[in-house]
């Protein structure tokens, strides 16, 4: 079992009342209605925090995708969020490119992955979900190729066309692999890897994306909870998109609708 990363602390102040959790939005700009259900949300969530764990955009290859028009229209959304509420973004693996000065664009806070979430008595486990999909060694030794900083930076020194096409091509090979397998046999989080990690963080609950199989279920440790987030697709068949919600009362799913 690999070494996992000491989690980072975020501590809701008394201040929070309401705390969504949202993650693999995948936006890009085929999805219009995906992107306009977004924005929507963001202006009208009681939240006082939404945190972005993780594949906010489907391809993010580097800052200079701010000045292309539809990662423009996003940047401010989210700037505009970010300056009403506690906007965490955490990097997925489709936008582990995302730097500190997009954040600062955004107006948003950096999310580690993984984070101790300290709210309303709990302590909860927050992470974007890839790093315990222990089963698919393939992905895991892509995933340590291009966290690797030389690799970024070589990368990054390429026109961005150049990279917008080369991240076309792996999502295609990535869409291509996941058509030959059955749904039900996609790679999900280890649990054992996951209760480790868990116990290790003092955390009886998990929160991750990653997956699109969105669930509440015991796991791990006994007496803990795992919370899958769901993706977002509104503009294709069999729409979803939902955020979960933690208040005082516990944890809420919430349907959003095109």
């Amino acid at each position: 079992m690999p070494p996992f990363p000491e989690p980072e602390t975020l501590n809701a102040p008394p201040s929070w009342r309401c705390i969504d959790f949202i993650s693999d939005l995948h936006l890009h700009e085929e999805l219009p209605r995906t992107t306009q259900a977004l924005a929507d949300y963001l202006a009208s969530t009681p939240a006082d925090a939404v945190l972005m764990l993780g594949d906010i955009f489907e391809a993010w290859v580097g800052d200079d995708m701010r000045t292309q028009a539809y990662e423009a229209s996003c940047v401010r959304f989210l700037a505009d969020a970010g300056q009403r509420m506690h906007l965490g973004m955490m990097a997925g693996n489709r936008d582990f490119l995302l730097s500190q000065d997009m954040l600062a664009a955004c107006h948003a806070h950096r999310l580690a992955d993984p984070t101790v979430l300290h709210a309303f008595g709990q302590n909860i486990l927050l992470i974007h979900g890839d790093e315990l999909c222990l089963a698919d060694a393939d992905y895991l030794r892509f995933r340590q190729q291009v966290r690797n900083p030389a690799w970024q930076s070589a990368f990054l020194s390429h026109p961005l066309e150049a990279r917008l096409t080369q991240a076309r091509q792996m999502r295609e090979a990535s869409q291509a692999k996941q058509q030959r397998q059955a749904p039900e046999t996609w790679a999900d989080v280890d649990e054992s890897a996951a209760a480790q990690w868990m116990r290790s963080s003092g955390s009886t609950t998990l929160i991750h994306g990653h997956t699109h199989r969105p669930a509440d279920e015991a796991f791990g440790t006994q007496g803990g909870m795992r919370h899958v987030l769901s993706d977002w697709d509104l503009d294709h068949g069999h729409p979803r998109a939902e955020v979960l919600r933690l208040t005082a009362q516990g944890f809420e799913r919430i349907p959003l609708h095109a």
